[in-house]
């Protein structure tokens, strides 16, 4: 199983477009036709969000020529160049399917009013520099049955060693000695 996640891992992207129901976006796709290349622009609504990891993947739906069009993108495919938010639209659904019986102005999100409109993207994986451990050389020391109790060991080990500072201060003070009075029972009167 860790090998599949290992592989997977590796096929992901750094960072990725946040990507909400109801947003206008512009996703840069790459195409091939024969020994060309070129991107190709697909602009339109954000209707449905799916998946998780490598499988993550968005339908964006838009209407050309009085026809309604949808695509679906994986996140993290080579041929997604990327993906630019053009509008910031209110959907209190998950899935905006209802826009597909509508034409015109009324397939359309209301936008968010005082919405930024940010390319936001969100961190997957770092570039992790990977830490070479520096061994400790290991030497031999003689523990005396004394210093043995003297050195108490945390129950958890830790690289760094925890250490705490207290600082407690005393100070003499007279004690006085208060006679006290035998309480009598309230509850006998």
């Amino acid at each position: 199983m860790d090998i599949i996640k290992a592989i997977e891992h590796e096929q992901l992207k750094n960072k990725i477009p946040e990507l909400k129901v109801g947003n206008t976006v512009r996703v840069h796709v790459r195409i091939k036709e024969g020994n060309k290349e070129r991107i190709q622009v697909f602009e339109g609504i954000i209707i449905k969000v799916q998946g998780g990891g490598v499988n993550q993947s968005f339908t964006v739906r838009k209407i050309s020529y009085g026809v309604g069009v949808e695509k679906t993108f994986l996140v993290h495919s080579p041929l997604v160049e990327k993906v630019e938010l053009v509008r910031v639209g209110k959907a209190r659904r998950a899935r905006l399917f209802y826009l597909r019986d509508r034409l015109g102005k009324a397939a359309k999100t209301k936008e968010q009013v005082g919405a930024r409109i940010e390319d936001r993207e969100i961190t997957i994986k770092e570039d992790l520099v990977e830490e070479v451990p520096v061994a400790e050389p290991v030497s031999e020391e003689v523990v005396t049955p004394q210093e043995e109790v003297k050195e108490e060991k945390p129950a958890v080990e830790t690289a760094e060693p925890v250490v705490e500072e207290t600082v407690d201060t005393v100070t003499e003070e007279t004690v006085e000695e208060v006679k006290e009075e035998p309480v009598e029972d309230k509850k006998a009167e």
